[in-house]
């Protein structure tokens, strides 16, 4: 099992380690024991994701002599609202679990996500570990104490910053995947390649074919870089006021086409479509060469993600979306760009007429 440290130095109780392996549950529920964070746990987990591994972990929890329980609420996006929050408040409530207790996200991005802001606002903080399920989250949304909620229009509108005790990464579960859940993940490592790493961009460029959840020892080697990488953006920048705010890059676009598609569109889809709108928006002020485009658009089209805005999404809904985007200041909305491979910049604002211009070129 490897371990990469998360060291917070502003708050150094915040620092934590990301276990990643092969079959490291056992493991996990042994450090979890050891480390005396709470008397008690509450698994949280979805409607997914239960049926395949919490009869497990609760076995296995309960084998190292810790007193667990489960809740679950049901899959997709469509759960991700201060509703689901209040209902597992209440669940907890009827539980019991006071302030010695936590609780264990088991799950995607969107159990993270909803189990980190539970953890934040329950009585005032309770500790809380990830358990990633899904490649998403073992390489992006587990990782760097982002917590949230949906709220109207807006993605992730409602949130908070609060770190979790520990990162567990069982490699074992994206075998469970499907497909299109699994190329959702890829879409968050490419981003690492092109933002930060143009090694691992090459990487991936040569290593496309044999890029499976099979391979194991591929993709431990992916996700621990991507985990590397996006460990250091954090530890800079834990609360996204400046150099965090390059790990967005696809996404100002990529939330509004999520959102516009009622999330019919995966994250790592959006994401994907997003970045290829932004390396054209790169290319069109002059940053970015033809060919690095060119290179992006291939790479991602060859880990069977999209480059096209679907057809049925207009081009003034996605566009009213980014008007919600959480990141605008004031009238403009900030996007990264990048002058190479390897090399973003924030840029302070793309003229709407080139974003529209944009997605009419990238329309299905």
């Amino acid at each position: 099992m490897k371990k990469i440290k998360v060291n917070l130095e502003k708050k150094l109780s915040n620092s934590y380690d990301i276990c990643i392996g092969s079959g490291i549950i056992d493991r996990a529920a042994l450090i979890l024991a050891k480390n005396n964070w709470a008397s008690r746990y509450v698994v949280i987990t979805d409607s997914n994701v239960a049926p395949l591994h919490a009869d497990r972990l609760l076995t296995t929890l309960g084998a190292a002599g810790l007193k667990v329980d489960l809740i679950q609420f049901p899959a997709g996006e469509s759960s991700k609202t201060i509703d689901t929050i209040l209902k597992i408040v209440d669940q907890l409530l009827a539980l019991g679990v006071d302030r010695k207790s936590g609780l264990i996200a088991l799950g995607g991005g969107i159990v993270g996500d909803v189990t980190g802001f539970v953890a934040s606002i329950y009585m005032r903080s309770l500790p809380y570990v990830q358990m990633a399920t899904s490649l998403l989250a073992m390489v992006d949304a587990s990782i760097g104490g982002k917590t949230g909620v949906d709220f109207g229009s807006g993605k992730n509108l409602l949130g908070t910053f609060y770190q979790p005790k520990a990162v567990f990464i069982d490699i074992d579960f994206i075998q469970t995947l499907p497909q299109k859940e699994f190329r959702t993940g890829l879409s968050e490592i490419i981003k690492y390649g092109i933002i930060d790493d143009a090694e691992l961009f090459h990487l991936l460029e040569k290593e496309g074919a044999r890029i499976s959840p099979d391979n194991t020892d591929l993709m431990e080697r992916l996700i621990s870089r991507s985990d590397r990488i996006k460990k250091g953006i954090v530890e800079i920048d834990e609360t996204e006021h400046g150099l965090r705010r390059i790990l967005n890059f696809g996404h100002t676009l990529g939330h509004a086409i999520e959102s516009e598609s009622d999330y019919r569109v995966t994250h790592g889809e959006a994401v994907a479509i997003g970045m290829a709108a932004a390396a054209r928006i790169s290319e069109k002020m002059k940053y970015l060469s033809a060919a690095e485009r060119i290179r992006i658009e291939t790479i991602i089209e060859a880990a069977g993600l999209p480059v096209r805005v679907p057809a049925g999404l207009t081009l003034e809904g996605i566009l009213s979306r980014i008007k919600l985007d959480k990141k605008k200041e004031g009238d403009k909305v900030p996007f990264v760009l990048i002058k190479k491979i390897g090399v973003p910049f924030i840029n302070g604002g793309v003229p709407a007429p080139m974003i529209r211009e944009t997605l009419e070129e990238l329309r299905a």
